[in-house]
């Protein structure tokens, strides 16, 4: 089965956050991308779904306390 990939702006869309965020996020190596250029025209980078997948659950927060109760 071929890997679903997503575009950047539907990773954007995903995480709720600037396509700009994204960009920066593969830069530094947290997302992973797949080049489709062909010949020399402009880079068109999409993200494997299970990357984005792997990324979230990377960035997962473990439980915490709910919201008012500031007992240890």
């Amino acid at each position: 089965m071929p890997a679903r990939l997503l575009s950047i702006p539907a990773v954007a869309a995903a995480l709720d956050v600037d396509r700009r965020t994204v960009y920066r996020f593969i830069a530094a190596g947290d997302l992973p991308v797949v080049d489709l250029r062909t010949g020399t025209e402009r880079s068109r980078v999409r993200v494997p779904a299970a990357g984005l997948e792997d990324f979230i659950a990377r960035r997962l927060v473990g439980s915490r306390a709910p919201v008012g109760d500031l007992s240890p």
